[in-house]
């Protein structure tokens, strides 16, 4: 399925912004980056049409992924009253009884997270099963990030002139929209 992403601009290779372009997505993959109305011309009656508020970029790469699940629990909401919102580490992590199971519910929530502020790449290993296991499932890659180019994956970022992340996209697939 084509997907036609109109956007503010498009951040290009060298790091500027260039307004008025957009990008088609056939599939996993960018089918062209370009100005939008010739865009429009070419797919506009066979793609989808997204119009976001904001900059297309490349999704962020999170070089601490590791820590940020493995060695960070990640509270459940319903545990707000017990254990408040904000991650957990260090002594107060030391204090829980962490099973595979809320590893893998901290993981997952973890991912959310980092989804929300655009990023669509990893460093890792992971070594924790449960967290390897989320961190596949979620569709975000463990690699470097690369910019927007015909034929490369359609993993990007739509920002927000403050840096607030609109959605995150991964091969090709809307996985986080803000509401």
């Amino acid at each position: 399925m084509l997907t036609l992403h109109r956007v503010s601009g498009v951040t290009a290779p060298d790091g500027r912004t260039v307004p008025g372009h957009a990008v088609v997505v056939d599939g996993t993959r960018f089918a062209a980056v370009g100005p939008y109305e010739e865009l429009l011309a070419e797919y506009g009656g066979r793609a989808r049409v997204r119009e976001w508020a904001g900059v297309l970029t490349p999704g962020r790469y999170e070089p601490d992924a590791v820590a940020l699940l493995e060695s960070t629990y990640w509270p459940d909401p319903r545990e707000a009253d017990d254990l408040g919102t904000a991650p957990l580490t260090g002594a107060d992590l030391d204090r829980l009884a962490m099973t595979d199971t809320r590893w893998a519910a901290s993981a997952r929530r973890g991912v959310q997270r980092l989804l929300s502020t655009g990023t669509t790449a990893l460093a890792g290993p992971f070594t924790r099963p449960p967290v390897r296991t989320a961190v596949a499932r979620s569709g975000l890659r463990v690699s470097p990030v690369a910019p927007p180019a015909t034929g490369a994956d359609a993993d990007f970022a739509v920002l927000t002139p403050d840096g607030t992340c609109l959605t995150t996209v991964i091969a090709g697939r809307l996985l986080f929209r803000r509401r």
